[in-house]
């Protein structure tokens, strides 16, 4: 467990996605720090499980529902929450995910592929797919950000945190749009970090290794709960030799959001990958 913080009590966070595996324990983690939170998730009762877990335990919390894809739903939590609590201190742009539609099935195109049903090339991922999961990830966050930091304008101190992915410095295969935006958000957060560098908003990404989440368990575990190949290939160029776990990641969080520890950080993304990155496979 991680010790408090006391330069967080009584903050205000604001998270998109907040009702996913990693993202709700980024949020619990606040809550535990004193810090107020705002859990938005596409479908309340998502947020809603995150914020009774977070007010059982004796943090503050409200959940809200938010599409961070449509502008007047991001405005509608952020008038609920200004309401609520005024200006806010954290962002966390935690909205994202993948899409059958944008993926392909193999790793490696072969042309015999062409004439087997069963085997999803790149010529046929569709467009909306392709856009669909790029505008989540990438679009989402830049809308999130645009709505929400009006309201960190004025802090002596506050902090964004994107989500990132091992996919961002190195494509991983089969997911050409989601590695697409999540490398996105990795020039984002340096773009955003010099944008408002004058106005002491600090920009930083967390860039989560391989985590088993709702999203990835079938691509990870098969039916009997045993690694996919493609989960063993992981495992197998991860130095720690295992997933990582949602607490993995509220040490890195907190660091970055306290200012007394990492009030001179921006621009940067830390990978949380258990050595995936600095490994060469020899």
């Amino acid at each position: 467990m991680l010790s408090l913080h006391s330069n967080l009590k009584g903050k205000v966070a604001v998270i998109t996605g907040g009702g996913g595996v990693l993202c709700g324990e980024m949020a619990k983690e606040l809550a535990r720090q004193g810090v107020k939170v705002a859990v938005l998730s596409r479908k309340k009762d998502n947020a809603q499980k995150v914020a009774d877990d977070i007010t059982r335990d004796g943090g503050e919390a409200i959940a809200l529902a938010c599409d961070v894809l449509d502008k007047e739903s991001i405005e509608a939590a952020d008038h609920a929450i200004h309401q609520q609590y005024g200006s806010y201190d954290i962002l966390v742009n935690g909205a994202g995910g993948n899409h059958p539609d944008a993926a392909t099935s193999e790793e490696f195109f072969r042309n015999s592929h062409l004439d087997n049903e069963d085997v999803k090339t790149f010529f046929d991922l569709t467009e909306e797919g392709i856009k669909h999961v790029f505008d989540l990830n990438y679009v989402g966050t830049v809308l999130s950000t645009q709505v929400f930091m009006k309201h960190m304008l004025g802090k002596e101190d506050a902090s964004i945190i994107n989500i990132s992915s091992m996919s961002a410095p190195t494509p991983m295969t089969k997911v050409i749009s989601y590695s697409a935006a999540k490398a996105g958000i990795d020039n984002f957060t340096q773009w955003l970090a010099v944008h408002m560098a004058k106005e002491n908003i600090r920009c930083n990404a967390i860039a989560p290794g391989f985590f088993l989440t709702s999203q990835n368990r079938n691509m990870l575990l098969d039916a009997q709960g045993e690694m996919t190949n493609r989960a063993e290939k992981i495992i197998s160029q991860t130095p720690m030799e295992r997933f990582g776990k949602p607490e993995d990641l509220t040490g890195p969080l907190v660091w970055l959001v306290d200012s007394s520890m990492s009030r001179f950080v921006t621009g940067i993304t830390i990978p949380v990958d258990g050595g995936f990155m600095a490994y060469s496979g020899v």
